[in-house]
């Protein structure tokens, strides 16, 4: 993999006004009060994507024909009266999410078989009347927290084209962040969703275990990782939580549904916010790039302007990684060991296939079964006792650095990549071991124009309360009118 690109833009990015691109929420009532089309939306859509293709290169793979059809029949159902949701919005999926007559990549090379079905993430996106544009592009198998690998090249950053959008749901982030599509799926099992947003300058929502189906792979990396959404205002992530939300019949994780988009219209009312700015024990450098301090920290003075008490404070995380590292490496291991040419693997992937291999079974089960006492030591942050008055929310970075350069992890053996990515990304993976939600947020810039993300973390099926708190700082930081620069203005586009 090279990082040179003629197209690179390398200097600063400075936010500008909103393009003409609508948002999700935004297009779902232009539809219904009949004052644009569906057809006039997909097709708007897939040319920006198509002019975006050798600059921030999101996508993997395209629906246009199958999509401008569904899009036609949309425009005849809205003509007819009928609405739902999201009839005739575009959106897109990531690369690991199953759409009947695509391959499911997932960021391998190779030739891979088309999915016979929806995945019932994307068949509930249907019967809310969406039509998927096409899948966005991750890295292999989605360990890394960049989109880059050999199967299809690099996916570039909108604000600067000289760094990752993140990972490993990087293509959708990028596509959302770039106005390609208004709102996109993607999917989190270590910080996948939540810290291509802080880098992309977007809402993420990492929803509860269970929330979003990820079957057919119901208990998908461990029980680690869940589907989630990625837009630019906290509506419009709610309207697609809502639109994918909801359990397979063989789904073993079921919380009880939650109205996300009523919680995004609704006061959180004062809260207790805990500021941690340590994150839990990695054996590796985690130092906390200072603009990165001075953004979060400037996020919760406005929690507390904002009427909420907030003051610094820390869970009780213990060990968490030794019920980490067991999940993850067994999770890519049983995806790694179903791809039908193994040698295209990338080696670190193989390294994580034979480390996965030698965790599974015993170890893998043990360290699923401290996952009750790690809800019971961490969730007593939020709990009242002897006297102690628990928090609300936990508030954190959601990196420790800004979005570091294409091809930074280039040549570097599995060890070193991971160890290089813990240190950037320490803070987000705890609560996918917990199956609990976060919501990143932006949190600002660095002095060169990059994204910066915090992280709203709460307990158990907190969704509701985290999706309201978010709702009050957008109202109150507006970060939805920032954009990057549009395509025909941006280096080379």
């Amino acid at each position: 993999m090279s990082s040179a690109d003629p197209t690179e833009r390398t200097g600063p990015i400075r936010p500008v006004e909103p393009p003409e691109e609508p948002g999700l929420t935004e297009c779902a009532g232009e539809l219904a009060e009949g004052r644009t089309t569906s057809s006039a939306l997909v097709a708007a859509a897939l040319a920006r994507i198509e002019a975006s293709r050798h600059t921030l290169n999101a996508f993997r793979q395209l629906r246009a024909e199958a999509a401008l059809a569904e899009a036609a029949e949309a425009d005849r159902r809205l003509e007819a009266g009928e609405r739902l949701p999201l009839l005739g919005v575009p959106v897109a999926v990531k690369d690991d999410t199953d759409v009947a007559g695509m391959p499911t990549y997932f960021g391998c090379d190779g030739a891979l078989p088309p999915a016979a079905v929806d995945s019932e993430a994307v068949r509930r996106l249907r019967a809310a009347g969406a039509v998927v544009v096409g899948k966005t592009n991750s890295c292999e198998l989605g360990q890394w927290a960049f989109t880059e690998g050999p199967a299809f090249g690099v996916t570039r950053n909108p604000w600067s084209t000289a760094h990752t959008p993140g990972g490993s749901s990087g293509g959708s982030a990028a596509a959302v962040a770039a106005g390609l599509v208004p709102a996109a799926l993607g999917s989190d099992g270590a910080g996948s969703i939540r810290i291509p947003a802080a880098w992309t300058h977007l809402v993420g929502i990492k929803p509860q275990r269970g929330r979003i189906s990820v079957h057919p792979h119901s208990d998908a990396f461990q029980g680690l990782t869940v589907n989630g959404p990625l837009a630019r205002t906290v509506a419009d992530a709610a309207l697609l939580l809502d639109a994918a939300a909801g359990p397979h019949p063989r789904d073993p994780h079921r919380p009880p549904a939650v109205d996300a988009s009523a919680a995004a219209r609704r006061d959180p009312g004062t809260l207790r916010i805990g500021l941690s700015l340590r994150p839990p024990l990695t054996l590796t450098r985690n130092a906390l790039h200072p603009e990165v301090l001075r953004a979060v920290t400037a996020l919760a003075e406005a929690l507390a302007r904002l009427g909420h008490h907030v003051e610094e404070a820390r869970p009780r995380y213990g060990l968490i990684g030794l019920a980490f590292v067991p999940r993850a490496t067994a999770g890519i291991a049983e995806l790694a060991a179903l791809h039908p040419e193994p040698g295209l693997l990338d080696p670190r992937t193989r390294s994580a296939l034979r480390t996965g291999t030698r965790f599974g079974g015993r170890i893998v089960r043990a360290a699923r079964a401290r996952e009750v006492r790690q809800h019971a030591r961490i969730g007593a942050f939020f709990e009242t006792a002897r006297g102690r008055q628990g928090y609300d929310v936990l508030l954190t970075p959601t990196t420790a650095a800004p979005p570091p350069r294409v091809g930074a992890f280039d040549r570097l053996s599995a060890w070193r990549t991971d160890l290089a990515m813990t240190s950037a990304c320490p803070f987000a993976w705890p609560w996918n071991v917990l199956g609990w939600p976060g919501v990143n947020v932006p949190a600002g810039f660095t002095g060169d124009g990059l994204p910066l993300g915090a992280q709203l973390l709460g307990p158990s099926r907190s969704e509701a309360l985290l999706i309201s708190l978010a709702a009050q700082l957008e109202a109150d930081r507006r970060w939805y009118e920032h954009r990057p620069p549009p395509l025909s203005t941006a280096g080379g586009r």
